[in-house]
């Protein structure tokens, strides 16, 4: 008896044990756990640690947590300008509704990226098919990546995803036309310098023609002004003179200056004879005033 005893004890300790094993779950930082009870999900577990479950009653299944890189396998799309462009691209995507991801895809991963395939892929033709090849390249590194998300918004939610970006590691074109686009681009682009340069050259002539204008203006306007102080000043000249030599003695003093003056005028040339007729009014200088 004391052996069946011994043994009944045993056996319930496994059990007790096999119990508490089966009720616990664990959730790590990168994952969700959900407890299901018939099939059905009763529970979500987001937060990492231990929890209880109800043993053989329930299970727990996981689902990822983190933020997952799918990459898009290459593909053609066709341009507004009925141009072929190669996309090469990839989406950063994360559960967002484990609940949803597990009933409408069954938890699977692989069935949440064929989902992701289609309709990024979708987004991508419905954008780039709005565009012209050459504005396709020109916003390559970042429009072009945020219109794709952007018409992607939110039609993927019912399936627990959330799209985080959209970005184009590659986009190119066929070989057989891509030296021509590229001898277009920089033709194109040689005209709009050429526009800028005419355009430049223009501007600065008549730049050059309006300061040309303004110097000659301002030349003339100055030029007008000088002429108008030396006449100010020879008026005032006279007037000073005339104060001068406003009685006999000084305007017989101002008549001998001026009379010297002409006579040293006139003594140029190397010459030293000066022949004058008495009557002259340069001779009253030496003869004295009759």
């Amino acid at each position: 008896m004391k052996g069946a005893g011994k043994i009944l004890g045993i056996v319930i300790v496994l059990a007790a044990v096999v119990m508490l094993f089966s009720s616990l779950v664990i959730t790590y930082p990168d994952e969700y756990k959900l407890i299901k009870q018939f099939g059905e999900i009763v529970r979500v577990v987001e937060e990492p640690g231990v929890t209880l479950k109800i043993p053989f009653i329930q299970d727990a299944a996981s689902v990822p947590k983190q933020l997952q890189l799918y990459d898009i396998p290459k593909s053609d799309v066709i341009t507004k300008d009925k141009k072929t462009m190669i996309v090469d691209a990839f989406v950063l995507w994360k559960i967002s509704d484990p609940v949803q991801f597990t009933r409408h895809l069954n938890g699977q991963v692989a069935q949440a990226q064929s989902r992701i395939n289609a309709t990024v892929f979708s987004s991508m033709k419905s954008v780039i098919s709005n565009m012209d090849q050459a504005d396709i390249i020109e916003n390559r590194d970042g429009k072009l990546a945020l219109d794709i998300s952007g018409n992607i918004g939110g039609s993927l939610d019912s399936y627990g995803i959330q799209v985080v970006a959209v970005e184009t590691k590659a986009l190119d074109m066929p070989d057989d036309n891509k030296q021509s686009v590229y001898e277009r681009m920089i033709s194109e682009r040689d005209n709009i310098a050429a526009t800028y340069t005419a355009e430049g050259k223009s501007s600065a002539q008549k730049i050059i023609n309006d300061t040309s204008k303004e110097i000659s203006v301002m030349k003339s306007e100055a030029a007008a002004e000088a002429e108008k102080i030396k006449a100010e000043g020879e008026a005032q000249y006279m007037q000073i003179l005339s104060r001068a030599y406003n009685d006999a003695d000084k305007a017989d003093f101002y008549e001998f200056v001026r009379a010297l003056d002409a006579a040293k005028a006139s003594l140029t040339g190397g010459g030293n004879t000066l022949i004058l007729d008495k009557t002259s009014p340069l001779a009253q200088v030496f003869y004295g005033y009759e």
